[in-house]
Parts: C-alpha cells; structure tokens; sequence
C-alpha cells in the first residue's frame, strides 16, 4: 500500500526527512500550503494511506477517493478538519496521534496566561503606535487556575502552575487523580478559578462546551485560555462577554474560523491575545509526531 503525505511545509518536510528510518515505508511528500477538497481525488489516486497535516477532507470528496483506505491525522483534532465516523462507514480509518506535543502546548498556554495578565500584548501594540501604556498586570503566585480537560496538556499545565505557586483546580469527564490537584465539579471550577483553561477534544458532545451559561458561571474578571479547539467554546457569547469586561482577558491559539479573517471581531478587541493555531509548533513535539505517524504507516502499508 503506497503512501503520501499531502500537506507538508517546508519545514515538515525537512523534519519528515530527518527522522525516517531505512525501514520506514515509502511515503511520498507533497508540499503545498492550501489544498481544496477538489484536488484531493486526483492528489490521492493510487493511495492506499495519507498523512494530513490541515487539509479539510470532506465525505462526500473522500468516497471519490476510491484507492484510499487510511487517514494518518497529524494531531488530535481530526474533527476539526473530517468527519471520522462518516469516513469510517466509507471504508476509511482515521489514525490521530497524541501525547506528541504535550510539553509545547503546556508552555504555550502558560505563555498566554502570564501575557494576558501583564498585558504584554496591549503594551506591545500601543509602544510600536508611539503609545507608553504602563498597565498594570496580575501576580500569578497564590492564584486559582482550573483546568477543563486533564490529559497529558493538562497535566502539564498543572505541574508548571503548581511550580509557580498557583493552586490547581481541574474538571475531567472521567475521574482523575493526581498529587497537588483539587478535582472537582465545574460549576465550582467556573467560580473559584481566577484563569480557565481549556484542554478538551472536540467532538460532538464537547462543541460548544463553553456556552452562554457556562460563561456566564466564570468569576468576574477571570481570564480564559484556549490552545484546544476553537469550536468547544462560544464565540460570540465569548466575545461579548471580552466586550462587557465580565472576562479580564482571553489568550485563544485556535478560533472556529483558521487562519482568522481580516477584520473578525476578535482582532478589534484589545483584551484579547491572539497566536496562529501555533502551541504545538516545536521541532521536538513534530519530530515526535512524524516519527509517531511512521510508525503508524510501517504498520497500515502492510494491510
């Protein structure tokens, strides 16, 4: 069964390449930053498996893929980008990677939770404009974050945390325990955290977890980190709650719309910190995860 990887950067294909084996199977690489679904059945003809990075893979484009039988998804997120139980009764399995970048992700949020609350980016903005706002930030040492989703991102956002002296609070959709953490039910979470942080997979259940109510529980003035999934959290309820100031602040790396359109909402708000869906961009979490997806693919070419 032949291989291709249909979506590589530059820099994909230079750590792809880095961290093949002799052994590995042979897996064409495709580089190319935007791929439409309508490309894909001539892209994909006479392979049996793909490795897909970002590209949007339709159902009803997939069944005119005739040859392909396997989906190695770059992430967790195939949700996002296909519909994994549709593909499947199309004869298609979808393969997701996790774990790969946990670390990155963790460091990222904590990243967007310390900007959010020193106002590094309203302070940035304004001085290159001629401004010299001095705004002043929150101390983290002594706070409550809550962390919704406790997988292996959100254990790492618990031990940095802990480490700075934050207290941890975390809500799981099955029962977690873990040394220096408070598990509790989410409606104490939303009121007692200072930072909300989300670590959730999007499925059809999560989507839109964060809705108009739940929200509404957050305590005043709390700041809301999200390096998940944009689509688990309202966005227009967000945004107007980022608007009446009822949330301090928001650091979001993912939106339900990528990349951001010129002009969106988000952008004219100046609580907001924004980054390009970029968490999990490391060469230490990639080369985990291309030699994670070969792996996969020494063992789907032999079926």
């Amino acid at each position: 069964m032949r291989g291709l990887f249909v979506d590589a950067t530059p820099q994909l294909k230079v750590i792809f390449s880095r961290v093949r084996r002799d052994d590995d199977p042979a897996v064409a690489v495709h580089v190319q930053d935007h791929i439409e679904p309508d490309q894909l059945p001539g892209l994909i003809a006479g392979y049996g498996y793909v490795l897909v990075d970002r590209t949007v893979m339709p159902t009803a484009v997939v069944r005119r893929c005739s040859d392909l039988r396997h989906v190695i998804f770059l992430g967790t997120g195939a949700a996002s980008y296909m519909h994994p139980s549709e593909l499947a009764e199309a004869g298609v399995t979808v393969h997701t990677i996790k774990g790969y970048g946990d670390v990155a992700v963790a460091e990222h949020t904590i990243a967007l939770m310390w900007a959010a609350a020193r106002g590094i980016a309203r302070m940035d903005r304004a001085i290159r404009t001629g401004g010299w706002p001095r705004t002043e930030g929150r101390e983290m040492r002594g706070k409550t974050i809550g962390l919704i989703g406790y997988g292996g991102i959100g254990a790492e956002v618990a031990r940095i945390a802990r480490g700075v002296g934050m207290r941890v609070l975390a809500w799981n959709r099955t029962p977690r325990a873990a040394e220096g953490v408070v598990f509790t039910d989410l409606d104490t979470l939303l009121a007692e955290s200072d930072v909300v942080s989300v670590h959730l997979l999007l499925t059809d259940e999560t989507r839109g977890f964060l809705d108009q109510a739940r929200l509404a529980r957050l305590r005043p003035g709390a700041i809301l980190l999200n390096t998940a999934r944009g689509a688990l959290v309202d966005e227009a309820e967000l945004i107007a709650a980022l608007r009446s100031g009822r949330i301090a602040h928001a650091g979001l790396d993912v939106f339900d719309r990528e990349p951001l359109p010129a002009g969106h909402p988000l952008t004219a708000l100046d609580n907001v910190t924004l980054s390009a869906h970029s968490a999990f961009r490391t060469p230490e979490a990639s080369e985990t995860l291309l030699r994670r997806a070969l792996d996969i693919a020494q063992v789907v070419a032999q079926l």
